[in-house]
């Protein structure tokens, strides 16, 4: 399905986070149009470091063209001060940007990686990246996170990666996002993943912190809480009893 909508593009960007969704998308995309088909991934302060370096990594085992770009979504101040469609802007200025970079390589398509069944529910950052004519192929060929999972196994490409996200999305609406608050939330991941967590994530509340894990790994959080309220840079830490999910 994927390979036929490719095969109707003269030239592809891809937006590129290196999860298991973009990856697929990047691997179709390269497979049916080779040096035509590029991805680009955006090395923002939202972006986890070590995100950055899989992207890289991933787009390297497909063979797609891989470019970084770095800008901030700092710079908007509708983003910063964190409102509920804080998605919507944060997508329009990554659409905005898209479409810069696609101009510069001489690119005539954007495609992004929104699945079928993320289309449930208000969803303010696919809105903006539909108004700036992003397309999204695997939404419009209704194929769903498991399907997705399907092809990226068949594909050779790792298909049980957790679905990630922005690390402004543990910052709650009407908290100002700034530079300092998100390496703080990255600095307290990268240390409890260092523990063994394989998946958590640190929600801010205030000056303080609340963690979120899967319930295998709460035998870890507890045995080593005195490391990880003495190494978190927040006032208290708490742990979420409903596992991660």
């Amino acid at each position: 399905m994927l390979a036929d909508y490719f095969k109707g593009l003269e030239s592809v960007l891809v937006a590129f986070s290196g999860g298991v969704d973009s990856s697929v998308l990047a691997k179709a995309a390269y497979e049916c149009l080779g040096e035509d088909a590029v991805a680009v991934t955006f090395d923002t302060p939202t972006l986890p470091r070590s995100e950055m370096m899989e992207a890289r990594e991933t787009a390297e085992h497909i063979g797609i063209r891989h470019v970084v770009v770095r800008y901030t979504e700092l710079s908007n101040e509708d983003f910063r001060r964190n409102p509920d469609e804080r998605c919507y802007y944060c997508k329009r200025m990554m659409s905005e940007k898209l479409k810069e970079v696609a101009r510069e390589l001489g690119v005539h398509s954007i495609v992004e990686g929104t699945t079928a069944d993320e289309l449930e529910g208000h969803r303010p950052g696919y809105r903006a990246l539909q108004e700036a004519g992003v397309l999204s192929p695997m939404a419009e060929l209704g194929l769903t996170k498991d399907d997705v999972r399907r092809m990226a196994l068949e594909y050779g490409l790792r298909h049980d990666k957790p679905s990630g996200a922005c690390l402004s999305s543990r910052i709650p609406s009407g908290t100002e996002i700034t530079e300092e608050l998100l390496i703080k939330v990255e600095e307290s991941e990268d240390f409890l993943r260092s523990l063994g967590l394989s998946q958590v994530r640190v929600r801010v509340e205030g000056d303080c912190a609340r963690i979120e894990t899967y319930r295998d790994d709460f035998p870890i959080v507890l045995e080593h809480a005195g490391e990880i309220v003495e190494e978190l840079p927040f006032k208290r830490v708490s742990l979420d009893l409903r596992p991660y999910s």
